[in-house]
């Protein structure tokens, strides 16, 4: 399977720059870039889940004595 490329950010696909609310002329996207197609909802994140091994073992502490 070939790797996808992707689309290199421009300023002009930039939600802010989109909606007339940029500030900044740069001609490269800055660091607020957010994709005008998606708004401005955040990157989807990575969701965190536990090991089943280690939610029904006890602590890998020997037991006092």
């Amino acid at each position: 399977m070939a790797p996808r490329k992707q689309k290199r950010a421009k300023c002009e696909d930039c939600f802010f720059h989109q909606n007339m609310l940029c500030a900044l002329d740069l001609g490269e996207p800055c660091t607020t870039f957010r994709p005008a197609d998606r708004g401005l909802a955040p990157e989807r994140q990575l969701a965190f889940t536990f090991r089943t091994d280690r939610t029904r073992l006890a602590y890998a502490f020997r037991q006092p004595q």
